[in-house]
Order: C-alpha cells, then structure tokens, then sequence
C-alpha cells in the first residue's frame, strides 16, 4: 500500500508563511467544484455544498485505496470568491447578497475523470444528496500566484489581502483569476484567532 502525504507535497502551496507573501507556481490540478452564490454565513447554502464535496472525496479516497493500493488524506475545502468584474470580496462588508463562489477539494493525481464518474454513481447510490449534479470535476490552471498564510478570523483577512495585492503591484503583476483561500484550519475544531487560511492571487505579467 501506498500512502501518500499531499500536503507535505505540496507543502509550498498549503502551508506558506505568515508573516511575508511568498510567490509560487502552482500546477494544474484537478478539483472537484460546485458553485454557489451569496452569503457564505447563509448554512442552509454553504453546508450542504461542503458536504457533497467530502462525500464524494472520501469515495474516491476509498476507490484509490481499494483499487489502485493508494491511499491518502483526503484534502482541505478550498473556495474561489469573487463579485462582478472578478473583484475580490471585502469579508469586512455585511451585505454580502452579490458574492459569488466555488468551493472545491484537490484531487490527487491518480484520481481520473473515470473514477470520478464512478464516485457520482456510489453517492448517488447511498445518499443521493440534492446538490449532486451540481458538482463537476475539472481541472484549475492558476500558474504565478502571490500568497500568504493568514491566522485569525475570516472577517480579519482584509488586510493580508491587500498584503498580497500590494506585493503583486510592486512586482509589476495583474491579478488574473479568482481570490482563492484555502481553510487548512477547521472552523468546528478551532478558535477564530487560530484559524489559518492560506489567501492566493494568481498574477501575471502584463
């Protein structure tokens, strides 16, 4: 068997430094995506989104296990966030009606569109949650980013996000893509002022 360590593989994309923006270039990986849209504090919106995610995920898990001989810790919730224009969303606003996201958890490589297709009939099989044909699995390009690693609350990540903006205008960078956090930390388990999140912005050159 097999047991690979993804965040120690990838350990320069989930685990960057706190204290100063690091510039990294992330390779293409494949995701399983579903899309929502308003108040992420809205649970009746969020949850059920993060649970098909995770249901899907440890079946694939599973599957890998079973009958590839490789296993592996199944990867954190990770969201895209934007509003119109492809601004990053301000978590200090209360009215949050417009935002627009993606949650999403990386898949490893040896996790195929095939298998994936297989997950959807297991899940569909034993539970068959609601939001399940909402979910795709695709594969996310983001090249140059500029990132940092925050620790506290969601609503304090402001200022780290100008951090990272700041950092990409004094390279003479221009945000492409989405804001992306990655929640290493989870929410259920930890205290706000010791939640981490890694905030990304991918740039290029223009």
């Amino acid at each position: 068997m097999i047991k690979l360590d993804l965040k120690k593989t990838y350990k320069d994309l989930y685990n960057p430094p706190s204290k100063t923006v690091s510039e990294v270039v992330v390779p293409p990986m494949n995701y399983i995506m579903v899309d929502g849209i308003g108040d992420p504090n809205n649970q009746a919106e969020f949850q059920p989104r993060v649970e098909v995610l995770y249901a899907l995920s440890y079946t694939l898990k599973f599957a890998s296990k079973e009958q590839l001989g490789i296993d592996y810790g199944v990867m954190p919730t990770e969201g895209l966030w934007w509003v119109e224009g492809l601004k990053p969303v301000d978590p200090t606003v209360s009215d949050r009606s417009d935002w627009k996201w993606t949650l999403m958890i990386m898949q490893p490589e040896q996790i195929t569109r095939e298998f994936y297709d297989s997950a959807v009939e297991v899940v569909r099989r034993k539970k068959n949650p609601e939001l399940l044909p909402n979910c795709r699995f695709e594969m996310l390009d983001e090249g140059r980013a500029a990132q940092i690693m925050h620790i506290g609350p969601y609503s304090a990540e402001m200022p780290n996000i100008e951090r990272v903006h700041a950092y990409i205008a004094k390279r003479g960078g221009v945000p492409t893509g989405k804001h992306h956090e990655i929640y290493v930390g989870d929410p259920r388990k930890s205290a706000p002022e010791k939640l981490k999140t890694v905030l990304r912005q991918p740039f290029t050159f223009g």
